[in-house]
């Protein structure tokens, strides 16, 4: 029988969602690896799990959806209960419900999207640090909202790829993107049908400089245009984001929030 299970993580302790290690071979410790433990202690039986979308090293998840198969006869609250007991502190399942044999959260999922938060006050943050991302500078947050419109549509997202991407083609299609204020913070809250690596840390970066005054507005559209990742700004720190989670048509009845509207 195929599950889908939702799970939150604090990244901080991981090195991204991805298993580094298996068959006593030593790694980083990454969110798979203790979850597929924690499953087959329950299960009796190894389990392996395939997720809506890989995050990486210090990246937040508030609902990834995975899947698994297991014929051990456990009820979903047995999954839930059970495994989150099993589980670091720092990563719990939120809910587990019985899908379709053809059920597949990474290429069912029709979209995903991301939150990021930045602190924006002279002084650092010494609470909730490890969810927030720090800038000095005073920045325009409706500077960035406006730049950062160009970035809609399907588009060769190039400019915000890394190096180490392995994707095998670099377009997107871009669905939404806002840029607000609220209070001494600047959330940047973007969807897509999928992204590239480090592609939401890399969009953020370079509208940070925009906020800042450093570029103008249209230099957003510039850089998607010229598909040069060395002319955009820096990579964004990983503890600002938050992998919100993946959306899902509404005829495999998963929870409502990750379902599409």
């Amino acid at each position: 029988m195929r599950y889908a299970i939702g799970v939150e993580y604090d990244g901080h302790a991981f090195h991204g969602w991805q298993r580094l290690s298996r068959h006593g071979e030593t790694g980083a410790p990454s969110v798979q690896e203790a979850l597929e433990d924690a499953l087959s202690k329950i299960a009796s039986h190894p389990v392996t799990t395939v997720c809506s979308g890989r995050t990486d090293a210090g990246v937040h998840a508030q609902c990834q959806v995975v899947h698994f198969d297991s014929d051990a006869p456990r009820a979903p609250r047995a999954w839930v209960l059970g495994t989150t007991t099993l589980l670091p502190p720092q990563v719990g399942v939120l809910w587990c419900q019985p899908v379709a044999d053809g059920f597949n959260a990474r290429f069912d999922a029709r979209a995903r999207h991301y939150r990021y938060r930045i602190l924006n006050r002279q002084v650092r943050p010494a609470l909730h640090r490890q969810y927030l991302s720090w800038e000095l500078r005073p920045l325009d947050a409706d500077a960035m909202h406006r730049a950062a419109q160009a970035l809609l549509g399907e588009q060769d997202f190039s400019a915000f790829r890394t190096v180490q991407c392995q994707a095998k083609h670099p377009r997107r299609d871009l669905q939404r993107i806002r840029v607000r204020r609220d209070g001494d913070e600047v959330i940047v809250e973007v969807q897509a049908n999928a992204f590239l690596h480090h592609m939401v840390r890399n969009i953020v970066g370079s509208l940070l400089e925009v906020g800042a005054g450093a570029q103008p507005e249209a230099w957003i559209g510039e850089l998607l245009a010229g598909r040069d990742r060395n002319l955009a700004g820096p990579t964004a720190p990983a503890a600002g984001l938050v992998f919100l989670g993946p959306l899902y048509p509404p005829e495999w009845n998963l929870p409502a929030a990750v379902t599409l509207r």
